[in-house]
């Protein structure tokens, strides 16, 4: 399955708040469809369906291919540590997901744009490769170009800018960025159980 290109507030209904994927927000509780059924309050869901349901949380916010998605799973895997750990940690160092979280970006669509561009540098150099995953006392900056800074400043300036966590550092008025360390799994601004999403793919 590609990369969805479909109404956002509709994943949002079904899956819940999504803040990677869009800003926007519903004061509707139903699940989309005929049914009418309200999110959370099902109780005929499987085991099977509440794996599915993390599943799909993790894929919408972070903006991943099912395939995609898949190859994380099993990097994380084979890397030492514990996997559900393990895959948060290789997420969120995404570039697009360092860009959308120092506040260039307002969703990770929009960071992942902005990253192929060429809007984006990574230690002096561009960086045209949303899924490039950075390090520890990498620097992060956007091209000193008027339209790069423009663009930035415009997402910076909007209201709901998400707050910068602990792992990063920003230099608001030069528009550069600098990873501390590497970012832990309970860092991530999307409430997810990620060890079901493991159990989802055990078999694969």
């Amino acid at each position: 399955m590609s990369r969805y290109r479909g109404p956002k507030i509709r994943i949002v209904r079904r899956l819940g708040e999504l803040p990677g994927l869009t800003n926007k927000t519903t004061t509707r509780e139903t699940l989309p469809g005929q049914h009418r059924k309200v999110r959370g309050k099902q109780n005929n869901i499987s085991s099977y369906g509440v794996r599915l349901q993390e599943k799909q949380k993790l894929r919408f916010h972070y903006g991943l291919s099912e395939k995609q998605l898949l190859s994380y799973v099993k990097e994380a895997r084979r890397l030492k540590g514990s996997t559900g750990s393990v895959l948060m940690q290789l997420l969120e160092m995404r570039l697009d997901n360092i860009v959308y979280r120092l506040g260039i970006g307002n969703t990770i669509p929009a960071s992942r744009q902005i990253v192929n561009h060429g809007h984006i540098y990574v230690n002096g150099k561009k960086v045209t490769i949303p899924s490039f995953q950075c390090l520890p006392n990498d620097v992060i900056e956007v091209r000193d170009k008027k339209v790069s800074k423009e663009l930035a400043n415009q997402f910076l300036e909007k209201l709901g800018y998400n707050t910068l966590p602990q792992y990063l550092e920003f230099e608001k008025e030069a528009l550069k960025g600098k990873v501390k360390r590497i970012a832990e799994n309970t860092e991530t601004n999307l409430k997810i159980n990620e060890l079901l999403v493991v159990e989802y793919y055990s078999r694969r």
